[in-house]
C-alpha cells in the first residue's frame, strides 16, 4: 500500500490531467458507467465540524474509493485548513487497499478542474470576467484553474483586506489581471461568471446583482445548511444545473431551499453527467443565466485517483 502526499498528488495531477479526469468523471455518471453511493453528512453540532463521507468506482475494472472527511469553517482562527481529508483506493479485483491520499490536495486540484468543465459547457462564449467571491484555499484554486478562460478575474471576501492580498498573490502566477472588487455587488455585477466558493450558511450572493448570460457556480453550498446564493438567483436562472440530480435534491442548500419554497421543480434539474456525456443544453441563449450547484460527487475523487495511478504506472514504466 502507497501513501501519496501533497507533493507526490501536485505532480501526478497536473491541471490537464485534472480536468481531463474530471470530464471523465462526468461523462462516466452520465453514461451510466459510474457507480455511486449515497453521500454521507454528519452535521456539526455544539461546534463540532461537518463531517462527511463519499464512496464511488468510476467504471468497472477501476478502483472503488472512499474519501472521509470534516469541514470546520472556524478553522481559519487557529491557522488550520478548513477541510481535511482522507481518500483510500481499493483494488478493483481483490478489494485490497492499494493507495491511501491527501484528501485536502486531491479536493482543492479536482474541485476547480470539475468548475472548469462545468464552464465549458454551460458559459456563453465571449470575452468574459471571473468573479470569485471567497479567497481561501478553493478560491485561489478556482482562479488558476479559470484564469485562462477569461479576460480579468476580480475577488472578494468578508474579511477586509484578503482579497487584495490574495489578487497580489495570485497576480504572478496567472495570464490575466486580477483585483479586489470593492464589495460582492460590484464584483458579481461586472462578471460573465462567477463562482462562490465559501462554507457560508447565508447567502452572499444576492441574484439581483447577477448580470443577463451569467453563469454562476457554487462550490460551497455542499450541505442542505449551506446557502450562498439567495431565492433570487435561483428563480432568475433559465436553467439551475447539478453535479448528480438525486444528491442536489438531497444535499445543495439552495436547491434544497427552492424545490421547499415552491421556486423550483425538480424535475427542471439538469445533471451535469447529462449535458458533458449526452449533449443536453442547459443554455437557451446567449442571455439565460445558467446557475450550477456543486456539492463534490465520489466519483469525482475515483476519476482523480484512477487518473493518478495510471499516471503513476506510467511514469514507474520508463
Amino acid at each position: 500500500m502507497r501513501f501519496l502526499d501533497a507533493t507526490a498528488i501536485e505532480r501526478l495531477l497536473d491541471p490537464q490531467t485534472a480536468y481531463d479526469s474530471q470530464r471523465e468523471a462526468f461523462h462516466c455518471l452520465g453514461s451510466g458507467l459510474a457507480d455511486l453511493a449515497e453521500r454521507l453528512i454528519l452535521a456539526g453540532t455544539d461546534g463540532d465540524a461537518l463531517a462527511f463521507c463519499y464512496a464511488a468506482r468510476l467504471r468497472p475494472g477501476t478502483p472503488a474509493v472512499c474519501k472521509f472527511g470534516a469541514v470546520a469553517p472556524d478553522n481559519s482562527r487557529l491557522g488550520l485548513p478548513s477541510v481535511h481529508a482522507q481518500i483510500l483506493a481499493l483494488h478493483p479485483r481483490t478489494g485490497q487497499l492499494i493507495a491511501a491520499f491527501d484528501g485536502e490536495a486531491v479536493t482543492t486540484l479536482r474541485t476547480p478542474a470539475a468548475t472548469a468543465v462545468a464552464v465549458d459547457h454551460l458559459a456563453a462564449p465571449g470575452p468574459r470576467t471571473l468573479a470569485v467571491l471567497g479567497c481561501g484555499v478553493q478560491g485561489r484554486a478556482h482562479v488558476r484553474a479559470l484564469a485562462g478562460r477569461v479576460s480579468r478575474v476580480l475577488l472578494w471576501d468578508h474579511r477586509p483586506g484578503r482579497a487584495a492580498e490574495t489578487a497580489d498573490r495570485l497576480a504572478p502566477e496567472v495570464p490575466v489581471p486580477v483585483s479586489a472588487a470593492p464589495s460582492a455587488a460590484a464584483a458579481v455585477g461586472a462578471a460573465e461568471i462567477v463562482v462562490t466558493c465559501t462554507t457560508s450558511s447565508t447567502p452572499v450572493l444576492r441574484g439581483e446583482w447577477v448580470t443577463d448570460g451569467a453563469t454562476v457556480v457554487s462550490v460551497g453550498s455542499f450541505a442542505p445548511d449551506r446557502s450562498e446564493v439567495d431565492r433570487a438567483l435561483v428563480r432568475r436562472a433559465g436553467a439551475v444545473v447539478v453535479d448528480h440530480v438525486p444528491t442536489g435534491l438531497r444535499q445543495a442548500g439552495p436547491v434544497v431551499g427552492a424545490v421547499a419554497a415552491g421556486d423550483l421543480a425538480p424535475d427542471t434539474l439538469i445533471g451535469l453527467g447529462d449535458v458533458v456525456a449526452n449533449g443536453r443544453q442547459a443554455r437557451a441563449d446567449r442571455h439565460t443565466i445558467v446557475y450550477y450547484n456543486s456539492v463534490g460527487l465520489g466519483v469525482q475523487d475515483a476519476a482523480a485517483v484512477n487518473a493518478m495511478l495510471a499516471a503513476q504506472t506510467r511514469q514507474e514504466q520508463v
